[in-house]
Order: structure tokens, then C-alpha cells, then sequence
């Protein structure tokens, strides 16, 4: 299936100069969305995950339908102040200034083999902290998902430690 047809270019959004790859048309079609989660589902049976884990706010559009296809737990990955429980949080850099994650601090052990599922690599910082995380947890990263790899912007070398996995690459 040629999925890069569901996935539109915008250009200048949300700002001027930058190129967004917009998914909604993906989702809006039945078979492409069941298409990919079914290639995530396929991936996560390989590396041998226990537990899915995925950002806020996009990468749960995918993450959960894996983890539910799977009948897998899965973890949120979430902003400070947006989970009721006590968390373990993860800082990192951004182009200009940091920011957080955070997932609750009971959330993954170390019998867990975790996959990150994400709509999106870009630099990687996000995911990277995620892994963090996991690993803080006592987890092991047994991989990661991306529906879309902008090679460009070369993220997956900020994760060579990790089994990458893309479905389309721009």
C-alpha cells in the first residue's frame, strides 16, 4: 500500500519554514490506519515487547491501537502535571530550551520489554527521553516504531542504540 498518498505536505505550519506532514488523512481511512497498526502489531511481535509505551499527544493515536490489537499494557507518556500519580520524569533539550516527560513510577519494572510506538522521528530528542525513562523504570527498550522518519533531521542516530523501525522515510 503506497501510504505516503494518506500523508499531505503542509507547508508553513504551524510556522513559517517549516514542512508538516500532515496524518489526519491517514486516520480518516479505515484500511490505511488498519494497514499500519497491523505493520506496528507485526514489529512488536518481533522484538519481543511486553508493554507499549508512546508521547502524548500523537504517538497514542498509534501506541494504543497496538497495545489493544496485542492485548499489551500500555503506558502514556506524558507532560508534567498530567498524570494523577506519582511519576518519574525525564528532562531533555530542545533547539531552544528543555523540556519534561514523565510516566507514573509504577508504571514499567524490570521484567518489562518495552516498545515506543510514535507517529513521528524527527531529532529524536523525544523518544530518547522516553527510552530514558524505561530505563529509569528498570525496563529494557526493545524497540521503537515510527509511522513517519524525516532522515533528514537524522534522529535515528540519536538512537543507534535501539532497534528503529519506519514505515515511510522523507
Amino acid at each position: 500500500m503506497d501510504l505516503k498518498k494518506y500523508i499531505y505536505d503542509i507547508p508553513n505550519f504551524p510556522k513559517e519554514g517549516i514542512l508538516f506532514r500532515d496524518i489526519t488523512p491517514l486516520l480518516n481511512d479505515g484500511e490505511a490506519y488498519s494497514y499500519v497498526i497491523d505493520l506496528m502489531v507485526e514489529y512488536a511481535k518481533k522484538v519481543g515487547a511486553t508493554k507499549i509505551a508512546s508521547p502524548e499527544a500523537r504517538g497514542f493515536l498509534f501506541g494504543v491501537a497496538v497495545a489493544n490489537k496485542l492485548k499489551l499494557p500500555f503506558v502514556p507518556v506524558r507532560k508534567p502535571g498530567k498524570l494523577p500519580r506519582k511519576t518519574i520524569d525525564e528532562k531533555y533539550d530542545l533547539e531552544y530550551g528543555t523540556n519534561t516527560i514523565c510516566i507514573h513510577d509504577d508504571a514499567i519494572n524490570n521484567k518489562d520489554k518495552v516498545l515506543i510506538v510514535d507517529d513521528l522521528l524527527a531529532t529524536g530528542g523525544t523518544v530518547n527521553a522516553a527510552a530514558n525513562l524505561v530505563k529509569k523504570a528498570g525496563g529494557t527498550v526493545c524497540g521503537m516504531i515510527f509511522l513517519i522518519e524525516l532522515v533528514d533531521l537524522k534522529g535515528s542516530e540519536l538512537l543507534k542504540e535501539y532497534r528503529i523501525n519506519s514505515i515511510i522515510k522523507y
